[in-house]
């Protein structure tokens, strides 16, 4: 798949935003800025254009927003302007909101993932990685958005933050649902639902209309497979058909070879049991920590224990692609919640800290 260049229509897609676009109030200087960068989006924009924008906060969001077009036409490519804000040296710096990085990583998703509503997720193991399952679109949306985990009654639920907590707060009816819960009114019922085979293209759909609030309502189960022991070394694995780590796996290879040009296979695991374990990444922050602790021996609270999600196991294809020193040995990945029950993945860290061999 060729890296995106970002079209005129990317850019139209950033200034009907909120941030954006004109309100009631904007003045005619921005009302023109507005609809010149609409017909235009490449266009040359003086500092005298932006100086005459009457109020101070779309100043401020049309210098940002020029700022970071121009750095991605520099860069070429929406991959190569997220590579240059990421570098193994781990120099680059972040100079625009996370808003906009996470923008960028949902249309490198999106080119990178062809749905194919009639596939099931059984198939998905032999067809080839330009073919997706709806389990894998939901568990794409977890590099670029927020997700809470729910862990009650033995389910390991991740849903959508921003969605969870906007319906916890206005019952998925904005601002008329604010207004319903301060006067002390029963809000309306706003289900979200666990993505199963029933409702999997109405999931579907959804993404593919662009109707990203609904595609937003579906919780991904990350459970893991259920191993019985039944004694005599024989163990009874019962798979889960609709495997939302699996799926996660499956984006995450995707995502690497995307960006690296290397295949990996990585698959979720439940515990490592690897005395020369020796290389690790973690998937966010709180799980490097944790990995970076259990590798060095120290003594981990139970309670933090507890908040890691998963970990996953990370082999190369073809071994010479990897440093010459950990060559053959699997790359161990963990992804943990915080104490507050969020999690929020990094995929920039697979891209910085893979043992690649230094041709690469």
């Amino acid at each position: 798949m060729k890296w995106l260049a970002p079209s005129d229509e990317f850019w139209r897609a950033f200034l009907a935003r909120p941030e954006l676009a004109p309100v009631a109030e904007s003045c005619s200087a921005e009302l023109a800025l507005h609809a010149a960068l609409l017909a235009t989006p490449f266009q040359i924009v003086p500092s005298h254009e932006l100086a005459a924008l009457r109020d101070e906060d779309a100043r401020d969001s049309y210098t940002l927003f020029l700022r970071f077009r121009d750095s991605v036409l520099a860069a070429g490519t929406l991959e190569a302007y997220y590579l240059s804000l990421f570098p193994k040296d781990g120099g680059g710096q972040v100079d625009v909101p996370m808003l906009f990085i996470e923008l960028v990583v949902e249309a490198i998703l999106a080119n990178l993932m062809t749905v194919q509503p009639g596939l099931s997720a059984a198939d998905a193991d032999t067809v080839s990685a330009a073919n997706w399952t709806a389990w894998d679109v939901r568990a794409a949306q977890m590099l670029y958005r927020n997700q809470r985990i729910s862990t009650d009654n033995g389910q390991v639920l991740s849903g959508d933050l921003q969605t969870l907590d906007m319906l916890s707060v206005t019952g998925g009816v904005g601002d008329m649902g604010r207004f319903l819960a301060e006067a002390g009114a029963p809000l309306p019922v706003v289900n979200m639902q666990v993505l199963v085979p029933e409702n999997a293209e109405t999931f579907l759909q959804a993404v593919e209309q662009g109707r990203s609030s609904a595609a937003r309502r579906f919780l991904l189960d990350l459970r893991h497979e259920v191993s019985n022991d039944l004694s005599h070394g024989l163990v009874l694995t019962m798979a889960r058909a609709h495997s939302g780590l699996k799926a996660l796996a499956r984006v995450l290879q995707a995502w690497v070879g995307h960006f690296l040009g290397v295949e990996v296979r990585i698959r979720p695991l439940q515990k490592i049991d690897d005395q020369a374990w020796r290389w690790h990444i973690g998937l966010d922050a709180e799980a490097m920590a944790l990995l970076n602790d259990l590798y060095a021996g120290a003594e981990v609270e139970q309670s933090r224990l507890q908040r890691l999600l998963s970990l996953f196991r990370l082999d190369f294809v073809d071994q010479r692609e990897m440093q010459p020193g950990v060559a053959g040995k699997p790359v161990y990945l963990g992804m943990m919640m915080n104490a507050a029950g969020v999690l929020q993945l990094k995929p920039q860290n697979l891209l910085q800290n893979l043992p690649l061999r230094t041709t690469h």
